[in-house]
């Protein structure tokens, strides 16, 4: 009698789609407490945020909201903003018209869209969104650091983000995009 050694079986590879992801791909994903968002057709998946990225963000939304007009709306994510087919993005906090809103996204740029940072999202925060959120013609994008504590400011002018504002702890930020408002970064931890 011979044995026969079996034959090893291949790694698995991971499902790799055949064409870029769209809107309806992003809707069939579960709701599992990750975050899905796409850029040009890629799945981006992060896990559910920490408790300090959490609390600046509600420091945030304390800020804006206070300071908002009437015919504006702040919203925390996770809310969908719809800046393509293939680029669906969840930002942190979002400022646009209430008439632009859907019941279930945003369909383009906000106003204003606000990236607490945290490792898994620095570099898409900082690059990838920072960049989609320029070609999409957002009109403010704010990166908040709840490390230093910083906040970096860019606004569109001549259809490029331009930084307006870097302050870091005890410093004020006095900006009038979309809305006047003034952010003190070591303010922003409840």
């Amino acid at each position: 009698m011979t044995l026969v050694e079996p034959i090893p079986t291949p790694p698995s590879v991971p499902w790799r789609p055949s064409a870029p992801l769209t809107r309806d791909d992003l809707d069939r994903m579960p709701d599992d407490g990750h975050r899905y968002e796409l850029i040009d057709g890629v799945l981006l998946v992060t896990p559910a945020p920490s408790w300090r990225h959490q609390t600046v963000s509600a420091g945030i939304y304390r800020t804006l909201f206070d300071a908002c007009p009437p015919d504006l709306q702040v919203l925390f994510a996770p809310f969908d903003v719809v800046l393509a087919q293939d680029t669906i993005v969840q930002p942190d906090l979002l400022v646009a018209r209430r008439g632009d809103f859907t019941e279930h996204d945003l369909p383009g740029p906000p106003l204003l869209a606000v990236e607490v940072l945290s490792p898994s999202t620095r570099r898409f925060d900082l690059m990838l969104k920072w960049s989609r959120y320029e070609a999409a013609g957002c009109q403010a994008y704010w990166v908040v650091d709840p490390d230093t504590p910083s906040l970096i400011v860019w606004e569109m002018h001549d259809g490029a983000y331009a930084q307006v504002a870097k302050v870091t702890g005890e410093q004020e930020a006095r900006l009038t995009s979309p809305y006047d408002v003034t952010v003190v970064p070591a303010n922003l931890f409840l």
